[in-house]
């Protein structure tokens, strides 16, 4: 339960605030969503409100994000969204979604998605949130739809009746662009310590007064001058975050301030069935399936994730690199050796989770599936 004794600046990056209400939906359990409402954000960017089930309340931390998935042209297709909305309204599930030029499922999710609509999702996941690195001052960066999280982590803050100090710096295309810009104005006459900046690379068609250009290390510094004493929260386009990232480390930023969100998936990643050079390439073990009693052999070579569709067991996943968090599942007996990106956290390997499609077998293994 939440302890009221908590102080009142810590409750946004304290989990036990998070865990106190609503239900727990398992990042590897699959609902359906119902959608209840279409909000037209800009002229390429839309925003879909959820309920979940039977329309119980869910329970999950600002920033984390949810893995979607539907059936477009005949294939299945999965993308992980951030959670828009913030877990403080947890009867309703908000994502925020850019349609992007040849996009799949943000084409379809544009087209295809109106109240009554369904929707099919994996429980909410991540670590990019307040939790992971509490501070009494907190910076947030984005650009595009790299919004969401931070506004995520905002409207909570708001809805605690908290006066946090926050710097919310968005980047944007044009002034027609930016995403939540009449609701943040709005947040900032409720809360007088959160202050916000837009920047914009060119005008558009509309009258535009404020700055141009990207992100500086000069304009930082003239609008948050103590950036380097903040907790920095950063989400957009992989070429942005770079920027950002080496524009801080110029400007003396202590890296373990840094925190980043990305759904960039388009790196190169190398096949799951490549194995490695070592003296276990060819050594096998067994798995089983706690709930199913199903069993199957696999190579110390291969991640389980690949193993266990070869065998024909459906486990959920979305980026096959370690960063989404979808195929976390506990491991009941043996080891493994994980070597993940972020998706997981110390308190859930702690508890015995791991993320399958990383995780390559040392042992026997006996999986919660």
């Amino acid at each position: 339960m939440f302890d009221p004794a908590l102080e009142a600046e810590d409750r946004l990056s304290n989990a036990s605030t998070w865990e106190s209400g609503g239900n727990l939906w398992a990042s590897s359990e699959q609902q359906t969503l119902t959608c209840c409402r279409v909000v037209d954000e800009t002229h390429d960017v839309k925003s879909f409100e959820f309920r979940v089930g039977d329309g119980s309340p869910v329970r999950f931390e600002p920033g984390q994000f949810m893995t979607v998935s539907a059936n477009v042209q005949g294939q299945s297709v999965e993308r992980c969204y951030t959670i828009s909305s913030p877990p403080t309204r947890p009867f309703l599930l908000s994502i925020t979604v850019k349609r992007v030029p040849g996009g799949t499922m943000s084409n379809w999710l544009h087209d295809n998605m109106k109240p009554g609509s369904q929707l099919r999702a994996y429980g909410p996941s991540g670590s990019f949130t307040p939790t992971s690195a509490p501070a009494a001052k907190s910076l947030y960066l984005s650009a595009g739809s790299g919004v969401t999280p931070l506004m995520s982590m905002t409207r909570a803050s708001i809805d605690l009746g908290l006066d946090r100090d926050i710097v919310f710096v968005h980047s944007a295309r044009t002034p027609g662009d930016i995403v939540f810009r009449k609701e943040l104005q709005r947040l900032v006459e409720l809360s007088p310590r959160l202050r916000t900046f837009f920047l914009c690379e060119g005008t558009g068609d509309e009258g535009w007064s404020g700055p141009t250009g990207r992100l500086s290390l000069e304009l930082l510094s003239e609008w948050v001058p103590d950036y380097a004493e903040r907790e920095v929260f950063t989400c957009g386009p992989a070429g942005y975050m770079t920027a950002v990232r080496t524009l801080l480390h110029q400007g003396g930023l202590d890296p373990a301030r840094y925190h980043q969100e990305s759904f960039d998936f388009t790196a190169a990643v190398v096949p799951e069935a490549a194995a490695p050079e070592n003296d276990t390439a060819q050594e096998t073990f067994n798995v089983k399936l706690s709930r199913s009693s199903k069993t199957f052999t696999m190579s110390a070579s291969e991640t389980v994730l690949a193993a266990a569709r070869k065998a024909g067991v459906a486990i959920p996943s979305s980026c096959s690199q370690g960063i989404c968090g979808t195929c976390k599942t506990k491991v009941l007996e043996g080891t493994v050796d994980m070597n993940h990106k972020g998706g997981i956290r110390d308190r859930e390997v702690q508890k015995g989770f791991r993320l399958l499609c990383c995780s390559r077998p040392t042992s026997d293994l006996v999986l919660e599936l």
